[in-house]
């Protein structure tokens, strides 16, 4: 049965598995860690893609990444040819070290987006390896440190700055937002979550205040009608917001909501 082609991410935002065959154990010792790193950066600088968060797990690996280049396939094959041939070679074994085809999500939404750098940084957490702070072998404390953006693995400052411009305020907005527990039972769950179910009132809230820096939400109603609509579209982008959402958080009538959306589509 041939395999069905990846899906295309609109923003060309990815989240990326990698596990190691029949879950066996792919990092042994730092010496491993640290290969998988420096086959991250060389790949990196080969196919100019950017790394929005990773976690290296004993048996399996996440990424996220941008691929402006659509070269994701040979981005991870890349990745698992280098790193297959350190491993094999060290502990002289042969064969398939990682599952055949690695897994791929698209990621849809600044607010999927942003929630998968969490995910991400909570896998140790939730194996009960390490706190989050402390795992050696995640991009969490690279949000943290001082180094410029260049002299990093990670790419933090667009993800930084959808918690603030000031630099200082975003990373303790970011430190309190990957504390934060998520009310799912397991990471299967969640991924289902973030890729189909809608977002609570709460969650676009949230979203509306943080990066449309609108506080007062309820002052949209006395926009000018093409502000108003401008907004409106924006907000109708969040991944999982409905139209009857919208309209009820905004306490705006839903043809409004309605004519806002058919507009903008007619102006594309």
């Amino acid at each position: 049965m041939p395999r069905k082609s990846r899906k295309i991410s609109k923003n060309k935002v990815y989240h990326c598995m990698l596990r190691g065959i029949n879950k066996q154990e792919i990092f042994f010792d730092s010496q491993d860690y640290l290969k998988f790193k420096k086959e991250l950066n060389e790949t990196k600088d080969f196919f100019s893609y950017k790394l929005y968060s990773y976690v290296l797990m004993p048996n399996h690996i996440h990424l996220e990444i941008k691929d402006e280049n659509d070269k994701l396939a040979k981005i991870m094959q890349s990745l698992q040819l280098r790193y297959s041939s350190y491993f094999n070679k060290k502990y002289e074994r042969t064969g398939h070290l990682f599952e055949n085809r690695f897994k791929s999500k698209t990621v849809e939404g600044e607010i999927y987006k942003l929630n998968l750098v969490r995910y991400i940084h909570q896998n140790p957490v939730k194996a009960g390896i390490s706190k989050i702070d402390t795992y050696n072998w995640s991009s969490y404390n690279e949000y943290l440190e001082e180094n410029e953006e260049k002299n990093k693995l990670t790419d933090t400052k667009e993800i930084l700055e959808m918690f603030s411009l000031d630099n200082k305020d975003a990373k303790a907005q970011f430190i309190l937002f990957n504390q934060e527990s998520y009310k799912f039972k397991n990471s299967e769950e969640l991924l289902e979550y973030e890729m189909k179910n809608n977002l609570t009132d709460d969650e676009i809230i949230y979203f509306i205040k943080e990066y449309l820096k609108i506080e007062n939400i309820q002052e949209i109603q006395h926009y000018s009608p093409n502000f108003r609509d401008e907004i409106i579209c924006k907000i109708s982008k969040i991944k999982g917001a409905t139209q009857n959402q919208i309209s009820r958080i905004l306490g705006l009538n839903i043809r409004i909501i309605q004519r806002a959306m058919q507009k903008k589509n007619k102006d594309i």
